[in-house]
């Protein structure tokens, strides 16, 4: 097959459409695409910040429209999903539970992910939360009293929840549900009956599928791109033998020069990408945590946008706020909002906006940030969208104009 050469737009709309974010849906959302959005990315990372919608459930937002997000929950409860370290913490299709088992049975290699120490040193405790699990069943964090004296946090987990947690890195628990967000751990063998390591995937093959996974799921992937996506581990495959082997396809990208790798079931999407017909034309709102920029070297490589998220950050150094959100515009990303949802109020805050430079602020642009912010406010339940910072000079008016626009519009067809 001949190698072909497309623009960086086209590799950028050809990753978009892989990722579910090239044009707006046409009808909607269904139960069942929640679960075929995160076979499409392959995971949904999670993240418990919720100024604005909780990261998985923004990150389906951002490729389904409105949708009710216990969808997401029962998923996980149903079976068709499950929970480990993908990328970081992930949701997870359960047909590919044994891609990351060999993970499970190597624990100490997961990092701070699994204590080795805290597992020696407590055995018996955690023996002790295990018999606790198999005799009384599934089982929360807080079902166990704190009784070390100590406030709650992120650092300061009660030893419970630290036994939970290695236990869960080590397979012998996963998670059966979520209750209002939070785990509900069971035995492993409850949640997964079916379940033997014999259907375990050889090291090699997993290495192999996890490889072409990622490639899928970017839509044309640089060698340097890959591991993170997965986190995958030393030693790696050289994707050069998958393009031997015919499991994947290599293209170049205009004035770069190492090539792209693209995987055969978008053959038809990479044909579309060089003839210049793949057409971005969705416009939202992305999540911090969304696969399009959660590598910030991809982000920056790709879309030209160094991005960083800052809740970590102390606030006196903050750039662009607590937890700006990415803007898609059109194949584009164009700037990002630090938002928080004020929902008693019904009150959609855009504490600082910051479109990229060189940005040109035609009617049409203007119209596409507004309608997918109010749809994000609607979706919150916050239809009342306030401005209080938006740069460049100049844009704030123009923005607060089309959302009076948006709002009046929509009273007109509500009283039609």
């Amino acid at each position: 097959m001949t190698e072909l050469i497309i623009s960086l737009a086209a590799a950028r709309a050809l990753h978009l459409a892989a990722q579910g974010l090239l044009q707006p849906r046409r009808r909607k959302a269904r139960q069942a695409d929640v679960v075929d959005a995160i076979r499409q990315m392959g995971v949904l990372q999670i993240d418990t910040i919720h100024v604005v919608a909780r990261s998985p459930y923004l990150v389906l937002w951002s490729r389904l429209g409105d949708y009710p997000q216990p969808w997401l929950e029962q998923a996980l409860a149903a079976g068709q999903l499950f929970e480990y370290w993908a990328h970081e913490a992930c949701f997870v299709p359960i047909e590919d539970y044994g891609l990351y088992r060999h993970r499970m049975l190597d624990p100490a290699a997961m990092g701070w992910k699994y204590s080795a120490t805290w597992m020696a040193e407590r055995r018996a405790e955690v023996d002790a939360v295990l018999d606790h699990i198999r005799v009384n069943g599934p089982t929360r964090s807080s079902d166990f009293e704190r009784t070390d004296g100590q406030s709650g946090g992120w650092w300061s987990w009660k030893p419970e929840k630290r036994s939970l947690e290695v236990l869960f890195t080590a397979g012998a628990l996963m998670i059966a549900e979520r209750r209002n967000f939070q785990r509900i751990y069971d035995l492993a063998e409850r949640v997964l009956p079916g379940w033997d390591d014999s259907r375990m995937p050889h090291m090699d093959d997993t290495r192999r599928l996890l490889v072409l996974k990622a490639v899928k799921a970017m839509g044309c992937a640089r060698a340097g791109w890959i591991s993170d996506y997965f986190r995958t581990k030393p030693p790696r495959l050289d994707p050069e033998e998958l393009v031997e082997q015919g499991a994947l396809l290599r293209a170049w990208v205009d004035d770069w020069d190492d090539p792209v790798y693209v995987h055969p079931d978008h053959a038809a999407l990479l044909a579309a990408a060089a003839a210049g017909t793949l057409a971005p034309t969705l416009t939202t709102i992305l999540s911090p945590f969304d696969p399009v920029v959660w590598d910030r070297r991809r982000a920056l490589e790709l879309f030209g946008f160094d991005y960083r998220l800052e809740c970590y950050t102390p606030a006196d150094k903050r750039r662009y706020g607590y937890f700006t959100l990415p803007i898609l515009r059109r194949g584009a990303l164009v700037g990002r909002v630090d938002a928080k949802a004020h929902r008693r109020a019904g009150v959609f805050e855009l504490k600082s906006l910051v479109l990229e430079p060189g940005a040109r602020l035609s009617e049409r642009f203007v119209r596409d940030i507004a309608g997918a912010l109010q749809r994000l406010a609607n979706w919150h339940e916050c239809p009342d969208i306030q401005v209080v910072h938006a740069a460049p000079e100049g844009f704030a008016p123009l923005l607060r104009a089309a959302l009076d626009l948006n709002t009046k519009d929509t009273k007109e067809m509500e009283a039609a």
